[in-house]
């Protein structure tokens, strides 16, 4: 493929969410700055959804250069709505990636819409490169998702050696697979942290004495996405302290969630419920939890950083890398409750200080920009075929 500047690369980065725009804020500073790089971002989905805040605001507070605005989301909580979500896409990033064509299309993660830029991608012949590929999540689609986007990327960011030998058992070149650690940790050693009294005024709250965060989605591998979501609010409906939720992803079942989780703040007191949180704030709310209860990605990639016990529920995470601060409860009452009280447990909490992250260590935007800056474009999108006798071996 031809850049189309000799001097500037072209590089188009797709966020569908606020749950992937925390994780590429930094790479997108690094390549907004970039002299050599002309920046492009395609946002869609739920960005645009009054309902989950309305999050193309702070990508424009930010100042990166929006080349699209795709509106896509089905409001219709079903598996359908889903499916449906990524056809709209699809006809509205053809025409969106046709109108600003870049050399290399960013994308990140594993959620569902993430596979409408990938298609669209292979069929304009523009190579693709992949944030967060080799990781494990049996307990949702999500997992299918990130094994599609690997096979079809050109280059891969990895955020723990462990997935970079993954997405090379997959078959790819190692030269393509870089480790670059998560870059939602490069707000850690980057962004300025909200001190608690600063937390409060911009939340609204009164942090004092027992928190907890609560972070849950539907479990998308289930025909019923829901579930296990009966063991988790009865735990949660009987916990002491200040109970802080944070809005879910918007999945099949994501408004029965949502109308379940206000339905628990109208009952129980000192319960919060935000829809949305900028990067920086949810990094500093995690600072000040005392625990972090639920079945989020960020309970195991980022929570580590802070120490912070988390009690991981059911199978969401399934499969997933696990730091030592997290601790694992089938979705039962008395195991969430039991894991609870382990969490908050002055032996367990002391059990943590000092601990490291294996996600990364906060660099992992540089790696990112470094190599999409410097690889040669015109090598990236034929792939070699895996070795037949390698593909033997892995079969035993």
């Amino acid at each position: 493929m031809i850049p189309n500047s000799p001097e500037r690369r072209r590089i188009g980065v797709v966020t569908t969410s606020r749950a992937d725009y925390s994780h590429l804020y930094w790479p997108l500073r690094e390549l907004a700055a970039h002299s050599g790089v002309e920046l492009g971002v395609f946002a869609l989905g739920p960005h645009l959804a009054p309902a989950f805040g309305a999050t193309i605001h702070e990508i424009e507070r930010d100042g990166f250069p929006i080349k699209a605005r795709i509106e896509c989301l089905l409001h219709s909580d079903s598996d359908t709505g889903m499916a449906k979500t990524i056809g709209v896409a699809i006809l509205c990033l053809a025409d969106a990636l046709t109108a600003w064509r870049p050399d290399i299309l960013l994308l990140i993660a594993d959620r569902y819409e993430m596979l409408a830029p990938a298609a669209v991608a292979v069929a304009m012949r523009i190579p693709i490169a992949h944030i967060e590929g080799g990781e494990v999540s049996q307990g949702a689609i999500d997992d299918q998702v990130r094994n599609g986007l690997t096979k079809l990327a050109h280059l891969h960011f990895t955020s723990t050696e462990t997935a970079r030998n993954r997405v090379i058992a997959m078959g790819e070149e190692p030269w393509r697979v870089h480790r670059a650690g998560a870059p939602s940790l490069d707000h850690l050693r980057r962004s300025k942290l909200l001190s608690r009294t600063e937390l409060d005024a911009k939340l609204g709250l009164s942090l004092h004495g027992l928190s907890l965060l609560a972070a849950w989605h539907p479990v998308t591998i289930l025909r019923d996405t829901n579930a296990e979501a009966d063991a988790l609010f009865s735990a949660l409906a009987q916990v002491n302290g200040q109970l802080i939720f944070v809005y879910p992803n918007t999945d099949a079942g994501s408004l029965a969630l949502i109308d379940r989780t206000r339905a628990l703040a109208a009952t129980r007191p000192e319960t919060h419920v935000f829809v949305n949180l900028d990067a920086v704030t949810y990094w500093s709310l995690l600072r000040q939890m005392d625990v972090m209860v639920g079945n989020s990605s960020s309970g195991i990639m980022e929570a580590a950083s802070f120490g912070l016990p988390v009690v991981n529920v059911g199978m969401r995470q399934q499969g997933r890398e696990r730091p030592h601060n997290v601790l694992d409860a089938p979705a039962e009452l008395g195991a969430i409750q039991a894991a609870l009280q382990r969490a908050l447990s002055q032996e367990f909490r002391a059990s943590l200080k000092g601990m490291s992250n294996p996600y990364g260590n906060g660099t992992a935007a540089e790696t990112i920009v470094r190599v999409l800056t410097t690889v040669s474009l015109e090598r990236l999108l034929i792939k070699a075929p895996v070795p037949v006798a390698a593909a033997q071996e892995a079969q035993g």
